[in-house]
C-alpha cells in the first residue's frame, strides 16, 4: 500500500501549467513540521506535491504561500538528470485530496467560522468540493441532560 497523510503549510505559490496533451498540473511545496525532539528542536521536512485535472486548477486558483492544507495521495519516485550531470532520484506526493485548512485572506481563523473545502482528484467530470454544513446554537438552546437519562 502506498499511501501518505500530510499537513502543512505551502512554501510557495502553485505553479499551474498544461502538459502537451492539454492536461492541467499544479506542482507546489509544503512544510511539515515533525514532532520535537527530546531535546526541544523543531524539524521540519519539506514535500513537492503534485495535482492533476480538476485538482490542479482547483489548487492554483485557491492555494497560495502559507496556506495550510492536508494532503492524501501517494509517493513516486523520478529520477532526473542534475547540471553536473549526476543521475539523482526525487519523491514527490502525487495528491489525491487536497483539503484547504486556511481560509483564503486569513492566516488564522476560528473553526467554528470556517469549514473548508475538500477536492478530490475523482474520474467525475465535476470538481469534487464539498463544504461541511455549519451548526451554531447559542448558550441557551443547549439542554442540560442529567447523566442517569443517558443509555450507556
Amino acid at each position: 500500500m502506498n499511501k501518505v497523510m500530510l499537513i502543512g503549510n505551502l512554501t510557495r505559490d502553485p505553479e499551474v501549467r498544461a502538459t502537451q496533451t492539454g492536461v492541467n498540473v499544479c506542482n507546489f511545496s509544503i512544510a511539515v513540521n515533525r514532532r520535537k525532539r527530546a531535546d526541544g528542536v523543531q524539524e521540519t521536512d519539506f514535500f513537492n506535491i503534485v495535482a492533476w485535472r480538476q485538482l490542479a486548477d482547483l489548487c492554483g486558483k485557491y492555494l497560495s504561500k502559507g496556506r495550510k492544507v492536508a494532503v492524501v495521495g501517494s509517493i513516486q519516485t523520478r529520477t532526473y538528470e542534475a547540471n553536473d550531470g549526476t543521475r539523482r532520484n526525487a519523491f514527490d506526493i502525487v495528491a489525491d485530496e487536497v483539503e484547504f485548512l486556511t481560509p483564503a485572506g486569513s492566516a488564522s481563523s476560528s473553526a467554528s467560522e470556517y469549514h473548508p473545502p475538500v477536492a478530490s482528484s475523482t474520474q467525475s467530470p465535476a470538481p469534487a468540493i464539498e463544504t461541511a454544513p455549519t451548526y451554531s446554537a447559542s448558550v441557551s438552546e443547549v439542554t442540560q441532560v442529567d447523566d442517569d437519562d443517558l443509555p450507556f
